[in-house]
């Protein structure tokens, strides 16, 4: 006996009715499992707090009324992130969970009919999933080979497509380029006239280099950061500002208790010993430069500079190497599945020591296992 769809699927008419058909097309955000792995594929801080650190930040989360709600203004936890992170003076931030969150923000308040969003790619795969799911149509522009910016293409579809937004991720992500400053500020001046300009520094801790003392020169920049690279990935709190009116206006799309009080009481707390995460930060800059070194001098793989806590490379044969690589238990980011320029290229993050070496000893094999097996 045939059996038709519908039986097979009750529920395929109710979703077919209700749910739109470019969300029906599209596959769920897929973490892999990573149990018993070295995971080196989410650019997290490896390092845990000191214990007595987490003993005073237990104590601290003990104190907190789980029964009430966030006060919604979040003032201590604003003041607290303007202060210690040099947010210009007479400028505010606003608060999401994670920096996902405030990029569906940006999406929600833009949004309408006809507008676009553009960002050069590759790039952060939020920025064209929330722009879609929003109504706004996405514009990628190809980086060069070296996955620099290419500033007349960017200048050529901003005249052409005059986007309410555009991103630009300072480093980016999944390459780790730190595109020069001048040329993102041309951007940010030559988009003024028609969109706001988001710059996402998510890996600003690993970066010589922030546009945060920029902000008050443009009325059209957005400046956005997270503290998950930082170290605190579980906490999934991020902030932006922007010039108080503008940054008013996206307020108004933001859900009103969006960061729990957990969260808000251990950012709070970190705040105060911002110094740890900082010495982290400098520890996985310094790895960062000998983790390169030693790629380097593998056969066969090409390094890309990073300003990020990650390290793209290029290999004879990623899917080999990146299966290779799981079978000894280590897990990585095969790049060369999100974009044509990242064919062959994988994203390492930087571990702690011992995680580095594990992942040299394993790449050394995989790369010997891969380029004798058969095609």
């Amino acid at each position: 006996m045939n059996r038709s769809p519908t039986d097979a699927d009750p529920l395929a008419p109710l979703i077919a009715s209700v749910i739109r058909a470019d969300v029906r097309a599209q596959s769920a955000y897929h973490v892999p499992d990573a149990a018993g792995m070295v995971k080196l594929d989410a650019m997290e801080n490896p390092y845990t707090l000191p214990p007595a650190l987490r003993q005073q930040l237990s104590l601290r989360l003990a104190e907190v009324e789980l029964n009430r709600y966030p006060v919604p203004s979040y003032g201590a936890l604003k003041q607290a992130i303007c202060r210690e992170q040099q947010v210009p003076q007479g400028y505010d931030v606003l608060l999401g969970n994670g920096s996902d969150e405030l990029i569906s923000i940006i999406s929600t308040a833009c949004a309408g009919e006809g507008r676009k969003v553009l960002a050069p790619e590759p790039g952060f795969v939020m920025y064209a999933v929330s722009a879609r799911l929003a109504g706004l149509d996405y514009v990628g522009v190809p980086l060069r080979p070296d996955f620099t910016l290419d500033l007349p293409a960017m200048l050529a579809a901003l005249e052409q497509h005059r986007p309410a937004v555009t991103y630009l991720a300072y480093p980016n992500n999944p390459t780790g380029t730190l595109f020069d400053a001048q040329e993102v500020l041309q951007i940010v001046a030559a988009a003024a006239p028609f969109g706001i300009v988001v710059v996402d520094e998510a890996y600003g801790p690993f970066s010589p280099h922030s546009l945060m003392d920029e902000l008050p020169r443009f009325n059209n920049l957005v400046l956005m950061r997270t503290v998950s690279k930082l170290g605190l990935a579980g906490l999934r709190l991020g902030y932006m500002s922007a010039a108080p009116a503008l940054l008013r206006e996206f307020d108004k799309v933001r859900p009103p208790y969006n960061i729990n009080v957990l969260t808000e009481a251990a950012a709070l707390f970190m705040l105060e010993h911002l110094d740890v995460l900082q010495a982290q930060a400098a520890e996985l800059r310094a790895a960062r430069t000998g983790l390169s070194a030693r790629l380097a001098g593998l056969p066969g793989v090409d390094v890309f500079p990073s300003a990020a806590n990650f390290v793209l490379i290029r290999v004879p044969d990623a899917d080999k190497v990146f299966a290779a690589l799981a079978a000894r238990k280590v897990l990585v980011k095969n790049a060369g599945r999100m974009h044509g320029l990242l064919q062959n290229c994988l994203r390492i993050t930087v571990g702690a020591e011992h995680e580095n070496a594990q992942l040299l000893a394993a790449l050394a094999e995989a790369l010997q296992v891969s380029s004798s097996a058969p095609n």
